[in-house]
């Protein structure tokens, strides 16, 4: 039996303790599984898994052959990216993101990846809470962060920048009554959207060398930045937003950038992957990919 293959489902099972979910995330009959743990174990003579009908856990001499196993995969798969690489990639790379910079940015960047490698299978799962890559078997996060999880190894990809931004309809609907919105502290007077999966609605802007914290009492907030876009499209209020969504529609007048000369604070769009998950050939050229596409498609 292959035991590169071999050794992904020994590495695999021992994230998910489970033979089924294994198969299920490696594509692969639960017998199969089963097989290829046995041929590990015949190979190294040792047991590597307590097997009940209830639990699957590492013995003592699986736990310490572990990453043993993890590195020599890693020196397998690099080695094959060396003397193959006329070969094209092949196989799945399962990736997690945002909803709203998978759809809007992702995608076409993913797609002229496919393009390039016909034999390549991408699964992407897309949801603004952060998933745990080990245990949903996902190969590459897309994460924006100020500081992302310690845990995980990352490689910034792109800059995100934001803007505050309002409808003309509603910007006209309050000129009368709270004026003209000049200055960072005139936001708390008006209604503010914010995103809510922070804790407080703080909006930290600068200028040159002056800076700015607004704490805002937002009467909506919402969970994922797509919505709170369409909500700013339909006048209900002032709005902190990606240029990567807000850019196309500030360029064709549907919304306006709201205090211009003030920046919120840029943030750093990631690729993670876990620490514990050897970097295979597939994984690293997408990274390589989208570094490069980002930076020659700017939003």
């Amino acid at each position: 039996m292959d035991r590169v293959i071999a050794a992904k489902v020994f590495i695999d099972v021992a994230q998910s303790r489970s033979f089924s979910r294994t198969a299920d995330r490696l594509n692969m009959s639960r017998p199969m599984v089963t097989r290829y743990i046995e041929a590990m174990e015949d190979w190294l003579k040792i047991r590597l898994l307590h097997r009940t009908t209830r639990k699957i856990s590492l013995t003592s001499a699986g736990e310490a052959c572990l990453k043993d196993v993890e590195l020599w995969l890693e020196q397998a798969d690099n080695f094959i990216s060396l003397v193959n690489t006329s070969e094209e990639l092949s196989g799945l790379v399962r990736i997690t993101s945002s909803m709203s910079f998978g759809f809007s940015q992702l995608m076409p960047a993913i797609q002229d990846f496919m393009t390039q490698h016909p034999k390549l299978h991408i699964d992407m799962d897309l949801e603004d809470s952060a998933a745990d890559l080990t245990e949903k078997s996902i190969d590459l996060a897309i994460r924006i962060a100020s500081n992302p999880d310690p845990s995980l190894i990352g490689k910034p990809i792109a800059v995100c920048e934001s803007v505050l931004v309002a409808s003309p309809a509603y910007l006209e609907k309050v000129r009368q009554t709270l004026g003209e919105i000049q200055h960072p502290q005139d936001l708390i007077k008006h209604d503010c959207l914010g995103y809510k999966n922070l804790e407080r609605h703080i909006w930290h802007l600068s200028q040159n060398d002056q800076f700015e914290s607004v704490s805002l009492d937002c009467r909506l907030s919402i969970n994922e930045a797509t919505a709170l876009l369409h909500a700013t499209l339909n006048g209900m209020g002032v709005c902190l937003q990606p240029t990567y969504l807000a850019s196309r529609y500030i360029n064709d007048g549907s919304l306006c950038h709201v205090l211009p000369e003030w920046k919120p604070k840029d943030l750093i769009i990631y690729a993670l992957y876990s620490s514990r998950k050897h970097l295979s050939p597939n994984v690293r050229a997408l990274i390589d990919h989208l570094e490069s596409y980002f930076a020659k498609h700017p939003w």
